[in-house]
């Protein structure tokens, strides 16, 4: 961090002087990409929301980790999550309810049980309105080396399995066919999804989350001609989007996970002016 904190230093932006400004820049810088590439993958997996219901369940493993006075209850977020996105494979796998039935099914369960775990025995649940908005100037230099770990075993994921989870999303027995285990694939992306997820609630937060994880992949989607432009094009929105929401919050003094959002909104909406231009 030492070396990051000097570069940050050498360059004149008032924007990077106090640490924690630098921090969030560098988490943002490592996040962004993170959420282009699982983007695409969740797009063209028809798993829009599928996000959604996994920041439902993360809040539910936060509650159950602070009910037993566990130091850090992300961890314990975590475990809950991919548990929760591995029995969700399992039971897509074994059922004959669309993927958006069980998706809801699963959200709206999740979120109940975590209302109930906080609330209960008259708990208040203030203490976790921060994981609903979220707070990306508090992350510490420890949760950014695990997010340049995450990052890394993404891009790993995405080189290994980014094709099969294409053909698997568009045409699950052809992938079969050869060779391609549809199950277990979809059940390793699940779980990658809830790792992501969960680490980056407590920084964009649990109700605009969703938003960051679909947007850049839908966006790429307007106006990508080729699966190398729509996995770039995806992680460039994101990195774009990602700075100028940072940089946003700070000059207005809002929230920097809703600035983020509407940026790769705004994005979204002119790729797709371009897209009904090109038609």
């Amino acid at each position: 961090m030492s070396l990051w904190y000097a570069i940050c230093d050498a360059l004149p932006l008032d924007i990077l002087h106090w640490n924690f400004m630098k921090n969030a820049f560098l988490a943002v810088l490592l996040m962004t990409p993170l959420f282009g590439l699982m983007s695409t993958m969740i797009v063209t997996g028809k798993m829009s929301f599928f996000s959604d219901a996994l920041g439902h369940s993360a809040f539910t493993g936060i509650a159950i980790g602070a009910i037993f006075g566990i130091a850090s209850p992300t961890w314990v977020a975590v475990a809950f999550s991919a548990f929760f996105a591995l029995l969700f494979s399992y039971v897509r796998h074994r059922s004959n309810q669309a993927a958006d039935t069980l998706i809801g099914v699963f959200s709206s369960t999740a979120v109940a049980l975590g209302i109930f775990i906080a609330t209960f025995n008259g708990n208040s649940f203030t203490k976790y309105n921060k994981y609903l908005i979220g707070d990306i100037l508090s992350v510490t230099p420890g949760e950014i080396g695990i997010l340049g770990l995450i990052l890394l075993a993404v891009v790993i994921f995405w080189v290994l399995f980014s094709n099969k989870m294409s053909l698997s999303s568009i045409h699950p027995q052809l992938a079969s066919s050869r060779g391609v285990s549809v199950g277990i694939t979809q059940a390793v992306f699940t779980t990658a999804i809830a790792i992501v997820v969960t680490l980056a609630i407590s920084w964009v937060g649990l109700l605009i989350l969703n938003s960051l994880m679909v947007l850049p992949g839908a966006t790429s989607r307007n106006i990508a001609k080729n699966l190398k432009q729509y996995h770039l094009f995806s992680v460039v929105f994101a990195l774009i989007s990602g700075i100028a929401g940072l940089v946003l919050s700070y000059f207005l003094g809002v929230s920097a996970g809703a600035s983020i959002s509407l940026v790769m909104a705004l994005f979204f909406a002119i790729s797709f002016l371009f897209r009904k231009v090109g038609r």
